[in-house]
């Protein structure tokens, strides 16, 4: 499951990365420059912090949901798989 939820988290960082305004929140919040992203897309723990990011508006959500074609649900289930994630 945790191979699926680094690719919901790619898609987020995607979706997130299209969209400038978007993007400008997500980098201020997480503090990554620009040009880390790519390199920041592989530390799983930072993957966790996209799904974080994406789980804390729900209006995004969705939209991201209606985008990648998937149940909204899908990036909190996928965030349990990643570092940082509360215990159940």
């Amino acid at each position: 499951m945790r191979e699926d939820a680094v690719e919901i988290a790619i898609q987020c960082l995607t979706f997130i990365s299209e969209d400038m305004d978007r993007l400008g929140k997500f980098l201020a919040l997480s503090g990554a420059g620009p040009e880390k992203i790519r390199e920041s897309a592989q530390d799983l723990t930072f993957l966790g912090g996209v799904l974080d990011f994406m789980l804390s508006d729900e209006t995004m959500l969705v939209e991201f949901a209606a985008w990648a074609d998937m149940d909204p649900s899908a990036p909190a289930a996928a965030r349990r798989f990643l570092p940082g994630s509360a215990p159940d």
